[in-house]
């Protein structure tokens, strides 16, 4: 295997050939690690520990994946499951786009002026909101209870937390006769939830 990605491709491109490398996937950390190590010149090589750095490569590394994500939906080619904890390239499924047809995310790391207007006191409020976040409160609770869960923290995880979106989904979908407002409840749910578990 060579160790050098080609130089003319892109971004998105050199994700591609990584993802599929990684059929079970892998975290964002990895793919970082991953471009690093066949020297791809799409992102910073600078350590990590400079928290504007960390922002700037994050951001690289998500506008490729979003844009990476919207080529493979269009050729049907595939779908990209994608969060910092997992990404993965599955194969493509006639309505996934349906699921997801407004995506704030998705938006955030498409519009280029984010990554050339955040400075570095931007990076550190952005910080502090997501350690708030995870440290929990009224979004994750009302999540839980979207998902009818037990809330008690020692009874919860993330198999758990999935399984039940799964049987939720599976009930409520258009498809079914469900409603696609519920259905989009309960993806917004399940994404809240996955920051936290």
């Amino acid at each position: 295997m060579n160790n050098d990605l080609d130089y003319g491709l892109d971004l998105a491109d050199q994700l591609l050939i990584l993802l599929r490398e990684a059929a079970q996937g892998c975290s964002e950390y990895q793919l970082i690690q991953q471009l690093k190590a066949r020297h791809s010149t799409h992102i910073p090589h600078l350590p990590l520990t400079d928290k504007l750095v960390l922002f700037r490569t994050h951001f690289l590394l998500f506008n490729a994946l979003y844009r990476l994500r919207e080529r493979l939906w269009s050729e049907q080619a595939g779908h990209l499951q994608i969060s910092a904890l997992h990404i993965q390239l599955l194969p493509y499924q006639t309505g996934s786009v349906g699921l997801s047809e407004h995506d704030p995310l998705r938006d955030y790391y498409l519009d280029l002026h984010h990554l050339r207007d955040t400075r570095e006191e931007d990076v550190e409020k952005l910080l502090t909101s997501f350690w708030k976040r995870m440290q929990g409160g009224d979004e994750k609770q009302a999540a839980l209870e979207l998902l009818g869960l037990d809330t008690s923290p020692e009874a919860l995880n993330l198999a758990t937390i999935k399984r039940r979106y799964r049987e939720l989904v599976s009930l409520h979908h258009p498809d079914r006769g469900g409603s696609t407002s519920r259905l989009q409840s309960l993806n917004q749910a399940m994404e809240i939830l996955e920051r936290y578990y």
